[in-house]
């Protein structure tokens, strides 16, 4: 017995505000019993002895130490602004805002 309905269908719809033509009711409901049928059938074979895996090669992420290293100073940083005031790169206003 399918889930999705064309009634279902129309009434997704309207909860995500989309306008739906009956022949896009038709094929949506076509389209989302096929997607419940799978999700069904992959339902039936997880097991719970069957390991959930996002990817199919187990993955680790590599990190190094976090060490503080050499930085520049602030006046090195601001060496080649095009324009710096009171120790901070200075830049255009945005979005109206005037300054």
């Amino acid at each position: 017995m399918s889930e999705i309905t064309p009634d279902l269908v129309r009434h997704l719809g309207v909860l995500a505000r989309i306008q739906l033509s009956d022949e896009e009711v038709d094929r949506l409901t076509g389209q989302l019993d096929v997607i419940v049928d799978n999700i069904a059938k992959v339902s039936q074979v997880a097991t719970p002895d069957v390991v959930a895996t996002s990817h199919p090669i187990p993955m680790q992420n590599i990190f190094r130490a976090d060490e503080v290293g050499d930085t520049l100073t602030r006046e090195q940083a601001l060496s080649n602004a095009p324009d710096a005031a009171d120790g901070r790169f200075r830049v255009t206003a945005i979005l109206g805002e005037e300054q």
